[in-house]
């Protein structure tokens, strides 16, 4: 048997290491001068590999039809990732919200055990040569894979894995042409969204003057305005850019919004609010408590040097202006009344969510090659037989910490097995 597998990110690597054990012979096929490219950027260069979590509550976190990778995922779970790192001489370790990462916080050496065992496994590995087509047959009136065409050459296979990701980082190599291909022999795709991105904010000055602030700790709340209905909401960290927000929980946020009906017409009339409680440790009444405390420490300060203790020194400004208090006035001056609106401000910073930044900025892509074409158990597509599917080019995606890079090994090892 000789299995083409195009495409050399995680699932198109898992996909050519199980097919070769198999006793296969295995020709991976890359369009860029090296391979995992993507891998190497993810959890800031550091690789989130997977989650600890039970392997059912993957499902959970995977609102992109997370019910069809069920079989996949009891076939290759987040242990069996960790146990194939362990056999190439990778540990691991676990950080906070069931993370897990390399223990030398670099995702090179992820990387490194992927390719070892693929050169252990007689894997050929073609680089700087792209498919252009895959090539079938007509037989006994089905439609059969016969090999692929790249810019080089056509290869015969018995099989063909389509593992070329999504839209998202096309500097990686990720440019969306295997959905062409998919679609050439048949295949349905479903609208190519961002998903895990940043948001684009109307308040963009803001934004700006708060440009490179990472908060820690806040709880973030997205509102639509028009049902007064909490779309999402949770604690954790964000960050503020030039064009708005992103971070993990906004990230994360994205993803829930992406799938929320008329979200762009939602955007377009300004009805969706993105709420930042800077301080969710506190009541109302405690952070009143606590700034009172502060005001009595610097009663003889002015207003503007009164917010030291409790803010970060870039949020400053801002809150100042916004909270309609004169930056000079005395401490002591300040009426119950304003510094109840204070209070309310800190608890309640709003903001309203004007778009989603391009899928090319998505950590991963929405959308992709409809499930209901792809046997779940074997990821072999019901239209062209001996054609497989692995990766984010399916209509598959999850939100942050691991769980999408554990739907690549998952449906990379299926595709590799069959």
């Amino acid at each position: 048997m000789k299995t083409i597998v195009i495409g050399g990110g995680p699932a198109g690597m898992m996909a050519a290491i199980t097919a070769s054990q198999s006793g296969d012979k295995v020709i991976l096929i890359e369009k860029m001068k090296s391979l995992g490219r993507k891998l190497l950027i993810t959890g800031k260069g550091r690789c989130n590999i997977t989650s600890s979590l039970p392997i059912e509550d993957f499902i959970k976190n995977t609102p992109g039809n997370g019910k069809f990778l069920y079989s996949v995922y009891q076939s290759f779970t987040n242990k069996d990732i960790v146990k194939f790192l362990k056999e190439e001489g990778l540990e691991v370790k676990e950080e906070r919200g069931n993370r897990i990462f390399p223990i030398t916080d670099k995702s090179q050496d992820v990387l490194e055990c992927f390719i070892k065992k693929l050169k252990k496994n007689k894997v050929e590995i073609h680089y700087n040569e792209e498919v252009k087509e895959i090539l079938y047959k007509k037989s006994n009136g089905e439609n059969t894979v016969i090999g692929v065409k790249t810019t080089k050459e056509e290869i015969l296979a018995d099989k063909v894995i389509l593992a070329t990701g999504g839209k998202s980082y096309p500097l990686t190599g990720s440019t969306g042409d295997g959905y062409k291909m998919a679609e050439k022999l048949g295949h349905t795709i479903k609208d190519i969204k961002p998903s895990l991105v940043p948001l684009e904010i109307y308040e963009k000055e803001t934004c700006k003057e708060l440009q490179g602030l990472s908060l820690k700790n806040v709880t973030v709340k997205v509102i639509d305005e028009e049902k007064n209905k909490i779309i999402f909401q949770e604690f954790g960290e964000m960050l503020f850019t030039h064009f708005g927000v992103s971070g993990p929980i906004i990230l994360t946020a994205s993803s829930k919004l992406v799938r929320y009906k008329k979200i762009e017409e939602k955007m377009k009339e300004k009805n969706i609010s993105l709420i930042i409680d800077f301080k969710p440790a506190l009541s109302e009444q405690k952070l009143e408590d606590r700034i009172l405390r502060d005001f009595s420490e610097f009663k003889n300060k002015q207003y503007k040097n009164s917010l030291d203790k409790l803010l970060p020194q870039k949020l400053i400004p801002v809150i100042i202006r916004l909270s309609n208090i004169e930056e000079n006035r005395k401490v002591n001056e300040i009426t119950k009344e304003e510094r109840r609106k204070l209070v309310l401000l800190l608890k309640n910073f709003n903001l309203n969510v004007k778009a989603f930044r391009p899928v090319e900025e998505a950590i991963v892509t929405s959308g992709g090659i409809y499930i209901k074409e792809i046997n779940p158990k074997t990821m072999e597509s019901k239209i062209v037989k001996n054609l497989y599917f692995a990766g984010e080019i399916i209509d598959v995606d999850s939100y942050t910490g691991g769980f999408n890079l554990q739907i690549a090994y998952s449906t990379g090892y299926v595709a590799g097995l069959h």
